[in-house]
């Protein structure tokens, strides 16, 4: 799997070609700004949940259409790890709140990676190499999963509140800058650095990839390639736990069928970087993330409809994608 193409910079441009496009649309330089840093944590969010999906495909070779299941119960994970935990969330230091966030982050994942291990086994294992399988499958998986969480939770909306220094905005001249936003680009570009430096930079990335490549030549070598795709597939799980700690603050709230809404926004991301690619996925998200936010400002009639539009358009310029994987 491919991170970034080295030669290729122009799918690079399209981020800051469609802020620049969308700066004398909105006319106020404050307002473009405030849209702007609100897409990108967006688009970070978004990347957080495709990365996980991504990864699975791109070196597994397995469309999994129940990655949202982990996103939901990551989300719902969090709801009970800060709601046991008010007296941190409710404090105005910064401190405490991130001492209440990082175990739900990581609760959430924890549980997420586990469900995966099993998904893997009874779900997935059975159907490797057959797409059309793997999709109906998975898709039932998640269905399963969305009534289980509706058992344990309740199929009401769950109300996920910022903890409180994490509210509110920070002023960057006349544009306001919510803070949780800036946490997110921040959480998002950490799980990108992580992703690459372990795929390009560690022995198990380098066992990884040469297995999609070459998976005999690999296991002669006496590695056993299978227990390290069950790793993957695991951290996949588990990213799309995290991604939905984060998506349930951003929206403030959590319902059992939020896994299937946003599945349709990581499938598009994922298409439009490259079915595979990490680097594709990123430029991606963010991509969904601006035009998301451009268009609920601009036009909220349309804005449903935007990211299937920026993706037929992009589609139509490369049809594989911004970043194809090359052995797709």
């Amino acid at each position: 799997m491919k991170l970034f193409q080295e030669v290729d910079i122009r799918p690079l441009l399209l981020v800051p070609v469609l802020a620049l496009f969308a700066f004398p649309l909105i006319g106020s330089g404050s307002t473009w700004l405030t849209l702007t840093v609100a897409g990108l944590a967006m688009g970070m969010i978004i990347f957080i949940m495709a990365s996980g999906l991504t990864l699975v495909f791109g070196l597994m070779d397995v469309l999994n259409f129940g990655h949202g299941l982990f996103i939901a119960l990551g989300a719902f994970v969090a709801t009970s790890v800060l709601g046991a935990m008010g007296d941190w969330t409710g404090s105005g230091e910064w401190w405490r709140n991130m001492v209440a966030v990082l175990p739900a982050m990581l609760i959430a994942m924890a549980v997420a990676a586990a469900l995966g291990l099993a998904f893997e086994r009874f779900i997935v294992r059975p159907v490797y190499g057959q797409h059309l399988k793997q999709i109906l499958i998975t898709m039932g998986g998640m269905i399963i999963g969305e009534e289980l969480i509706k058992v344990i939770w309740g199929p009401l909306q769950i109300a996920l509140p910022l903890p409180e220094a994490m509210r509110g905005s920070v002023l960057w001249g006349d544009a306001a800058i919510e803070k949780y936003r800036l946490l997110a680009v921040v959480v998002g570009l950490a799980v990108l650095a992580l992703q690459m430096w372990v795929l390009g930079r560690t022995k198990i990335g380098l066992l990884i990839r040469a297995g999609v490549q070459d998976r005999e030549m690999v296991e002669s070598l006496g590695y056993r390639i299978q227990r390290l795709f069950v790793g993957v597939f695991v951290v996949g799980s588990a990213l799309a736990g995290l991604g939905g700690v984060m998506w349930g603050l951003y929206q403030q709230n959590v319902v059992p069928q939020m896994g299937a809404q946003v599945n349709v926004l990581i499938f598009i991301v994922i298409i439009i970087g490259g079915l595979g690619s990490t680097g594709g996925a990123l430029i991606g998200a963010l991509l969904v993330g601006l035009m998301a936010n451009y268009t609920g400002f601009l036009a909220p009639k349309v804005a449903l409809f935007s990211n299937i539009a920026l993706m037929a358009a992009i589609l139509l310029w490369r049809p594989q994608g911004v970043y194809p994987v090359a052995n797709r």
